[in-house]
C-alpha cells in the first residue's frame, strides 16, 4: 500500500475539514466564485504548491512536478456552489442567503487540496507532472471548456475526476469503464398557431392543445426509435403560454432536456424531434420551430485507466463497486475528449439526493479520498511511464 511520508494525516483531516467548513459557509455562484479562487491559492501557498495565472475570471491550476520526469496527468474539481437557501441547520452553513453548496463541490475541493497536500510530501515518487485543475462554473457547463481554451492543458496525457454520491457509503467508491455520466442537450419549441376567444376555438388553432401532442409524441421517441439497449431520456420541462384565463394564445413555447450514454443515439435523436414537432404542428394548421443545443457529451471513461484506478482505490483502502451510470450531465467530459481518463463516484453516506437544500455529507470521507487522488496520481504516472 503506498502510504505518505513527512505528513501528519491525522492533523490534515482537521485541516481539510476546516477547508470545507470554510467553503461550505461562503458558496459562490458559476463565474462569482472570486473569494473560493482565492481561498484556494492561499491554502496552496501556505503548502508550498505553485499555482499558475492563467486568463481565467476564476479558478487557478496547481503544478506538482516530480523529481524524475514521465508524463503528465491532471486532477480536476469542480468550485462552484448553486442557487439554493439552505437549510441543513448546520452550524457552519452557509452564510450567504440563496446559495448553498448543495452539490458537494466543497466536499471535492477538500479532498483534492488534500491530495495536493500529500502529494507535496511525496515528491520523490512522482514520475512526471500533476496538474491540479480547481475549475470555476461547472454547474453551467462552461468552466471546463474555459480552462481548456487557455491552453495549459495541451500537453496532459490523462485527467480524473469525481463526483461525491450520497446514495453510496463511506469508504465506497464507483469505478466502471465507458459511459458514466450522460451527455446534455437543451431544447426550446415554440408553436405558433392563432389566437383567439377561448369560447370560440374553431375561430383560432389553439399551440396549447398543438403543444400537448407534441410532447406526447415526443415521448415515442425513446420507446419506438432507440434501441432497448441503449439509453435515453427526453423531458419537457416548461410549457409556456397565454397570460390570461379566456384567450387562446398565439403562442406556446415548450423547453427541456435531452440524455444520452451513446453517441450514436446522440447523434439520432435531433433529426427525430425535428420531425415530430414540425409535423405534429402542420397536421393542426400550426407552425413547430425546434432549437436544439449540445451542451455536453457523455462522461466515457478509459477502460485501462478504469483498472489502474480500481487497484489504486483498494490500495487505498476503499470498497470498488461497479456504479450504475449517471443520467447527470458533467462537463467533465470535455477533457476527456482531449485524452483518456476516469471520473469516479465516491461514496459519502448523504442523508438526500444532490442539489437538495438539506444535502449533509460524511466529513470522514475526505481524507479517504485525498489519499486515493494522491496514490493515484503516482500510480498512474508509474504505470505509464512503463507502458
Amino acid at each position: 500500500m503506498n502510504m505518505t511520508c513527512a505528513i501528519d494525516e491525522n492533523q490534515l483531516e482537521q485541516q481539510l475539514i476546516a477547508y470545507r467548513r470554510q467553503l461550505h459557509e461562503h458558496p459562490e455562484l458559476s463565474s462569482e466564485e472570486f473569494e473560493t479562487t482565492a481561498a484556494i491559492k492561499g491554502w496552496l501557498t501556505e503548502a508550498q504548491i505553485k499555482t499558475v495565472d492563467l486568463p481565467l475570471k476564476t479558478g487557478t491550476v496547481a503544478v506538482i512536478h516530480g523529481k524524475k520526469s514521465g508524463p503528465r496527468i491532471a486532477l480536476r474539481t469542480d468550485i462552484d456552489a448553486l442557487p439554493i437557501q439552505e437549510k441543513t441547520g448546520l452550524p457552519f452553513a452557509s452564510k450567504v442567503p440563496g446559495k448553498m453548496h448543495a452539490c458537494g463541490h466543497d466536499f471535492h475541493m477538500a479532498s483534492i487540496l488534500g491530495a495536493a497536500r500529500l502529494l507535496k510530501a511525496r515528491e520523490d515518487d512522482i514520475e512526471g507532472t500533476i496538474k491540479i485543475i480547481f475549475q470555476p462554473a461547472e454547474e453551467n457547463g462552461l468552466g471546463a471548456q474555459r480552462v481548456i481554451k487557455t491552453g495549459f492543458l495541451d500537453d496532459v496525457e490523462a485527467f480524473f475526476g469525481m463526483h461525491n454520491m450520497p446514495n453510496l457509503p463511506t469508504g465506497t467508491i464507483g469505478i466502471k469503464p465507458g459511459a458514466m455520466m450522460a451527455g446534455v442537450d437543451h431544447f426550446s419549441i415554440e408553436i405558433t398557431g392563432k389566437g383567439t376567444h377561448a369560447a370560440i376555438p374553431e375561430n383560432g388553432i389553439d399551440p396549447v392543445v398543438v403543444a400537448s401532442h407534441v410532447i406526447t409524441a415526443l415521448q415515442t421517441i425513446v420507446s419506438r426509435n432507440i434501441s432497448s439497449l441503449n439509453n435515453a431520456v427526453i423531458s419537457v420541462a416548461r410549457l409556456e403560454a397565454g397570460n390570461t384565463w379566456n384567450v387562446i394564445p398565439d403562442k406556446a413555447v415548450l423547453e427541456g432536456t435531452v440524455r444520452t450514454f451513446q453517441e450514436e443515439v446522440r447523434t439520432k435523436i435531433p433529426g427525430r424531434m425535428k420531425q415530430m414537432v414540425e409535423s405534429v404542428a402542420h397536421a393542426f394548421g400550426a407552425k413547430g420551430k425546434l432549437k436544439l443545443t449540445h451542451q455536453g457529451p457523455p462522461v466515457q471513461n478509459d477502460e485501462t485507466m478504469s483498472v489502474w484506478a480500481a487497484e489504486s482505490a483498494k490500495q487505498s483502502g476503499l470498497k470498488v463497486i461497479r456504479p450504475v451510470p449517471s443520467s447527470i450531465g458533467e462537463d467533465f467530459a470535455h477533457y476527456l475528449e482531449k485524452a483518456p481518463g476516469v471520473f469516479v463516484f465516491m461514496g459519502v453516506s448523504g442523508n438526500s439526493d444532490l442539489h437538495h437544500p438539506d444535502l449533509i455529507i460524511d466529513e470522514n470521507a475526505i481524507l479517504p479520498s485525498a489519499r486515493f487522488f494522491a496514490n493515484l496520481a503516482i500510480d498512474v504516472l508509474k504505470k505509464m511511464k512503463s507502458r
